[in-house]
């Protein structure tokens, strides 16, 4: 299996031994060794998972990387996280998606009717297995952890990723904007119950739901 780690926070280096990894199709910004690279369809699914993504929106260019060496990526300065999975499920906004172990799953789920990012839709890339995944954030992700509890409110535009036994929820009416009496801003909110991770950015993108 592949080793991911990170070099500063905006690079990330995989070092392989004949094996390989999917990562966002131009991110390689460097590598050494003998390595060999390959374009694949719908976020390499095939056919099926080209089809999904045109319908859902949720585009994903991905590339296949494979070789003896070590590997660097990094996209448009972009901060980086590593996330582990160990037989377990990974939900992520494709554009936050740098870079996975080839044998973890991908594919598309839909997340529910919500205010989503602008290209990404009603629905969420899935990643599923063992291994590791790096995702992007715009300024250091944060961590947040939500518990039965303890439920999280999320902003849509700030939201990457989320992994655990989670529920989500979306709410309109009530946005973070209104309720700082500046009127305008997210039509909606993401509500998250359960035990799990939420991954959020100090950042929005601007989203389907803003100024309505």
């Amino acid at each position: 299996m592949a080793t991911f780690r990170l070099q500063g926070s905006k690079v990330l280096a995989v070092s392989m031994t004949g094996d390989a990894v999917k990562a966002k199709n131009g991110s390689m910004v460097a590598y050494d060794g003998q390595m060999a690279f390959k374009k694949m369809s719908g976020g390499g699914e095939g056919l099926r998972g080209m089809v999904t993504r045109r319908l859902t929106g949720e585009q994903m260019e991905v590339m296949e990387v494979r070789g003896q060496g070590t590997c660097w990526f990094a996209d448009r300065a972009s901060e980086i996280s590593l996330v582990s999975l160990h037989g377990d499920k990974l939900w992520v906004e494709a554009s936050n998606l740098l870079c996975t172990d080839a044998g973890l799953r991908t594919g598309t789920t839909f997340t529910g009717m919500r205010g989503g990012a602008t290209g990404n839709g009603l629905f969420t890339t899935t990643v599923e297995g063992t291994g590791q995944a790096a995702i992007m954030s715009d300024g250091p992700a944060v961590v947040l952890r939500v518990t039965p509890q303890y439920p999280l409110q999320v902003d849509p535009g700030a939201y990457i990723a989320h992994q655990g036994n989670l529920q989500q929820h979306f709410q309109s009416g009530v946005t973070f904007r209104t309720l700082m009496g500046e009127g305008g801003g997210e039509a909606f909110q993401i509500r998250f119950e359960g035990d799990g991770l939420v991954y959020v950015q100090p950042s929005e993108r601007n989203t389907i739901g803003g100024d309505v």
